[in-house]
């Protein structure tokens, strides 16, 4: 077991340094000239090489690379060319947003898509699973941005249950922040939920077809003792390990949702960042979406190689 998680743990390291190339690259094919940006209409020539110089957009790719990188690693991913504040700093103040969003989403994600994956395999063949696998399919297929402009209309705006749009810190107004971020948490964990069902139903489906199952049917034991107590902890070995990556796509694909609800999160920092070409904030937040996922990836090998004995062993 130690040598599988030192030969996965040895992947991270050339895998971010992948990541840092690409994300750098990519950066340098979006349009516009920063340097001409930040001189604004009235600029002059020496303007302009002196932002040149002072970003080091003068020097050549694998300078710039190499400064980049060399700083990041220091824990330095500099200032925002616009708002002239340290992208650290701007990093910390909307993480904790898009986090609590996430573990919301992906409680909603847990409570809707396992039990429903559960009873669809325990039905297996009957309209109950068939009315479920239709039910995920409609979540697959809904876009976020489609759901949560419903569910304003209908909550907000029908019937005045929620605030349709903003913010509240939970340290200011746990009940308040409650409020603010129910709907977009259930927008997001409402494809999560349909993707975590379908997999569960999968893997409940060859759990209950194992020996182990058949006998403990053949001692008298309840339909939902045997799905429950014998069925289910071996079927989610899997699905436990898929949570961990899908978490990690929640961090990193709830831009649309921020902008529908006007959520002060990493979405709305990256997408205010592209608006007003600034580069630098866009590359340090890709760059810690792609490591957290990263390093999500390796947890989640983690728990599998944790909570399956055959791997383990071997």
């Amino acid at each position: 077991m130690r040598t599988r998680i030192a030969a996965r743990a040895a992947q991270i390291v050339p895998t971010l340094l992948l990541v840092s190339v690409l994300v750098f690259l990519l950066q340098q094919l979006m349009p516009g000239d920063p340097a001409l940006i930040l001189a604004g209409e009235d600029r002059s020539p020496e303007a302009i090489a002196q932002i040149r110089a002072e970003l080091w957009l003068d020097r050549p790719l694998p300078v710039q690379y190499l400064h980049w990188i060399g700083n990041v690693l220091q824990g330095d991913l500099g200032r925002s060319w616009r708002l002239r504040e340290p992208i650290a700093a701007l990093i910390a103040e909307k993480l904790p947003v898009t986090l609590q969003l996430g573990v919301m989403a992906f409680a909603f994600a847990l409570a809707i898509g396992i039990p429903a994956g559960i009873i669809a395999a325990a039905r297996r063949g009957t309209a109950v699973d068939y009315g479920v696998s239709a039910l995920g399919l409609a979540g697959l297929s809904t876009p976020n941005f489609w759901l949560g402009i419903m569910l304003i209309l209908l909550v907000s705006v029908h019937l005045g249950w929620l605030p349709p749009s903003g913010y509240v810190p939970l340290a200011v107004d746990w009940r308040q922040s409650l409020a603010t971020t129910v709907m977009p948490a259930f927008v997001l964990g409402n494809a999560i939920a349909a993707v975590l069902m379908r997999h569960t139903r999968s893997a409940m489906i060859a759990a209950l077809g194992q020996d182990y199952v058949r006998t403990a049917r053949a001692k008298g034991l309840s339909r939902w003792s045997v799905v429950l107590r014998h069925a289910l902890p071996n079927a989610l070995i899997p699905v436990v390990t898929l949570g961990a990556l899908e978490f990690g796509t929640l961090l990193s694909g709830a831009v649309l949702t921020e902008q529908v609800f006007t959520i002060p999160g990493f979405g709305k920092l990256i997408v205010d960042a592209v608006f007003n070409r600034d580069y630098a904030v866009v590359q340090s937040v890709v760059l810690v979406t792609a490591t957290t996922y990263v390093l999500l990836n390796f947890a989640a090998d983690l728990l599998y190689l944790r909570l399956n004995p055959r791997l383990r062993d071997g």
